[in-house]
């Protein structure tokens, strides 16, 4: 049997009907996609969860055709933010901001956690429990050694309050280096310490009774600097977000629990100077950040 060049044709376009509707009824496949810096074998990682959620949500409502999947690679984070100002399969992060990633990347500058990574709890081992509780001024906590990321903003920010600190070029060494005692504490913000607790069960670590540190930190999603076009539709799906409150009840979801947990207003709280904070951080804006004083 033979076909004509017009039954031929009928049938291209009825293969090509076929393939909008398909299209049209998967918008997904029409979506274009941000990759952002939380690889697919850290989907476990309760750290991550918040913040993916967050990001998807602010693209839902920045009313451009956006769809977030993870990143391929779990790398460090120097590295991933290389890739990020490099555009190198790798479209969106969030970290602690510093004047070197403001000037490097393009910041969205809404805390996505409202500071929360500020407030520092203290990891120590459990044998230290005492030692802590018994620690009556700044000077003394200032003098056990405590330790940090080399290449994290936490670093300087601790050593400019005049805090003793070892730097770890592995954030999983640090876990390691509290246990055998080469360190005395290791600050975590509150949103970090009971996943990577619970991650841990068996190294013998505990929260520090007694003690909080607080600096200002802005928790920032960004973006290659050229990428204008995504930056503007986080910040407004963001700004959606807060005016509809979906931002704050995602956030009470993740976190009400974690600040409960943290008796915050039954500790002593050291407030310590952030050197690295920009002229642009949005201190003003009291509707982004969380303060203990005025609950959740």
């Amino acid at each position: 049997m033979t076909i004509t060049s017009n039954g031929a044709l009928k049938l291209r376009l009825s293969a090509l009907w076929i393939l909008l509707l398909y299209w049209l009824s998967n918008p997904t496949l029409a979506a274009e996609p941000v990759i952002y810096a939380w690889a697919e074998p850290m989907a476990a990682d309760k750290r991550g969860h918040y913040p993916i959620e967050l990001l998807k949500l602010a693209l839902a409502k920045s009313g451009k055709d956006y769809i977030a999947k993870p990143s391929k690679f779990d790398q460090p984070q120097w590295r991933t933010l290389r890739h990020l100002q490099m555009g190198k399969d790798m479209d969106v992060v969030w970290t602690l901001s510093s004047p070197e990633r403001e000037h490097e990347l393009l910041p969205i500058r809404i805390p996505i956690d409202r500071g929360l990574i500020g407030w520092r709890l203290l990891l120590i081992s459990d044998t230290d429990t005492q030692r802590f509780a018994d620690i009556d001024t700044e000077e003394q906590l200032k003098a056990i050694r405590s330790g940090q990321g080399h290449d994290w903003p936490d670093y300087p920010i601790l050593l400019d309050n005049g805090f003793k600190v070892t730097p770890s070029s592995s954030y999983e060494g640090l876990f390691h280096m509290l246990k055998r005692d080469r360190i005395g504490y290791f600050p975590r913000s509150l949103t970090e310490i009971q996943p990577e607790l619970d991650a841990r069960p068996t190294m013998g670590l505990v929260i520090a009774p007694k003690w909080v540190l607080y600096y200002p930190a802005p928790l920032y999603f960004f973006v290659r600097r050229d990428n204008t076009q995504l930056a503007h539709a986080i910040e407004q799906g963001l700004e959606t977000a807060i005016r509809d409150g979906s931002m704050r009840q995602l956030f009470e979801q993740h976190f009400n629990q974690d600040i409960a947990r943290a008796q915050l207003q039954q500790r002593k709280v050291v407030r310590l100077h952030n050197p690295l904070l920009t002229p642009e951080t949005p201190l003003t804006r009291s509707e982004l950040w969380f303060s203990p004083e005025q609950g959740f």
